[in-house]
């Protein structure tokens, strides 16, 4: 320790608010960066802590009353004797001075005095590992050129949360951790791509382009699209139809906002159900007003409610990729992917609105889920390790669609995030407004990855169900607009702030080098993939229940 740089000592502090030291008077309050690594040496702990604020101090008020007028040598005079600055810290974890014991959590603060000293190399990679297998480095400090790495089974037992305003890289930070899960093989990825930019090579903000994951992981790696026609370069895996029997009344009713629903279409909506069952809105559809108004009688439902509900979802008849009846094979080939190590891309082409997103995710999702729900409970029925469910990481952007305070209970991903890893499925959820999530949801959140937020309500969001978060608000809002995050929560051991690692050559060439993936197969067409999926050449055994 003594060959460290020594930046202050500790004159004041509590458990609950975090430390204060004193700077050395050599030492300049602009080189102290709130989100720098500190280290205060304990009697029987070093205590790993983050700078969270710089303050200005004087010893006489009257300095500060009649302060001197740019003389540069009574400036160094009362510098660090009459004025001087002070660190305002929050200790992350306790290292043991012995190196071979483990890290603990804080429960106590060292003594006055204690030294303060600048976080080295050595610190970094003892706090948060070396990349290997499983742990995978989405930054380095901003302050220092050592990795900062992810601990990826930990990342997929919880859902989590990538955060930032807009232009911020919330794109390039998703397909930071997808290129992690995916090369580590710790579980499968079904990502809904609202841009099409992550299946394929997409176009960056300084107009260079970046690879997609089909290019980086090949065949591991499935496309499926909505729109066929405007897939980029012809290149996909299946396209998906639905029918409107396959329309359930759970996956309309989140869609109040973008159908203009009134507060009857659930019931309404179920009632139909209770009659037609799978038929309901087909059976709705083909009624003439005579038929509504029989219906209306029937059921006790309103004759003008139900009419309404018709308009409305007539709109859905004009997408391009509904049936009236579609078997659901491209659906079933896709779900069986994702159980079998791959990864899917589900790009929605020229569909950019939010209407058909929400539809086609909440669909596809619910059948994942009961797909999962199903596989769990024979594993948990069988003991058998060769039952148990792999792990699923669904990826949706414009995440407070789906998560909002008023559809969060009654959409799948709402359960999803609820349930956490109960099923082996979690949730990467990205967007801008974090303040727009169901705060149960946001508590959920096993590890989030936050880009610069302006918004104070978006700010007090992240950290909801974060202990401690209050002193990382001000560390949050000083991000620079690009390349800079602030992790915390599951996957690493302590919150950090880093510069993202850059999404580039080198980014490639580490995950093609890194070891077999998970299902090393050469490239083949589409209908060889489908051929090893479904051996005979059918897929009517393979419908989830």
């Amino acid at each position: 320790m003594q060959q460290r740089n020594r930046l202050g000592v500790i004159t004041s502090g509590s458990l609950t608010e975090g430390l204060t030291a004193r700077l050395e008077a050599r030492e300049s309050v602009e080189d102290m960066r709130v989100g720098k690594f500190v280290v205060v040496q304990g009697e029987k702990h070093e205590f790993f802590s983050m700078i969270t604020d710089v303050v200005l101090e004087a010893t006489n008020q009257k300095v500060l009353i009649d302060p001197p007028h740019g003389d540069a040598f009574i400036h160094e005079v009362l510098a660090g004797t009459s004025t001087y600055g002070t660190l305002q810290m929050k200790p992350q974890l306790m290292l043991p001075t012995d190196r071979a014991e483990n890290m603990l959590p804080v429960k106590t603060i060292p003594r006055h005095f204690s030294p303060v000293f600048e976080a080295e190399e050595g610190d970094f990679s003892r706090v948060f590992g070396q990349a290997d297998a499983t742990h995978f480095e989405v930054g380095r400090p901003l302050d220092m050129d050592v990795p900062v790495c992810i601990n990826l089974e930990r990342l997929v037992e919880r859902s989590n949360g990538i955060f930032g305003k807009s232009g911020t890289g919330k794109s390039f930070l998703t397909r930071l951790l997808l290129c992690g899960t995916i090369h580590a093989g710790v579980a499968s990825n079904l990502i809904f791509d609202m841009h099409n930019e992550y299946g394929w090579e997409s176009r960056a903000e300084g107009g260079s382009f970046v690879k997609g994951l089909r290019q980086l992981f090949g065949s591991d790696v499935l496309v499926y699209t909505l729109d066929p026609e405007s897939s980029r370069r012809g290149h996909y895996d299946g396209d998906v139809v639905i029918g409107l029997d396959q329309i359930e009344v759970e996956d309309v009713t989140p869609l109040e906002q973008e159908l203009n629903l009134s507060s009857t279409a659930t019931e309404s909506s179920y009632l139909l159900y209770d009659k037609f069952k799978k038929r309901w809105m087909r059976e709705l559809l083909d009624m003439d007003s005579a038929a509504v108004q029989e219906f209306a009688e029937s059921t006790g439902a309103h004759a003008g409610a139900i009419g309404a509900l018709k308009r409305k979802l007539s709109q859905i008849t004009r997408l391009n990729f509904i049936r009236d009846q579609a078997d659901f094979s491209t659906i079933d080939r896709l779900i069986e992917a994702l159980a079998a190590g791959r990864h899917v891309v589900l790009e929605f082409g020229q569909h950019s609105n939010s209407l058909v997103y929400m539809l086609v995710a909440n669909i596809i999702t619910r059948r994942i889920y009961r797909r999962w729900v199903d596989q769990t409970e024979k594993f948990i029925h069988s003991k058998n390790s060769a039952d148990k469910p792999r792990p699923l990481m669904i990826t949706i952007e414009e995440a407070h669609k789906f998560l909002n305070p008023a559809t969060a209970k009654q959409t799948i991903f709402g359960t999803i995030a609820r349930e956490l890893r109960k099923y082996s499925v979690t949730l990467l959820v990205v967007d801008q407004r974090p303040s727009s999530i169901d705060n149960e949801v946001m508590s959920q959140l096993g590890t989030r990855i936050t880009a610069l937020l302006n918004d104070d309500k978006d700010i007090d969001a992240v950290f909801t169900g974060v202990s401690g978060g209050s002193g990382l608000k001000a560390v949050l809002a000083t991000l620079d607009s690009k390349q800079q995050a602030l992790v915390l929560g599951h996957a690493v051991p302590m919150p950090v702030v880093i510069r993202t690692r850059p999404y580039d050559d080198a980014l490639y060439a580490a995950v093609e080098r890194r070891g077999p993936r998970l299902v090393p197969t050469p490239a083949r067409s589409a209908q060889e993939e489908v051929d090893e999926l479904f051996p005979g050449g059918s897929c009517a055994n393979h419908a989830p229940h």
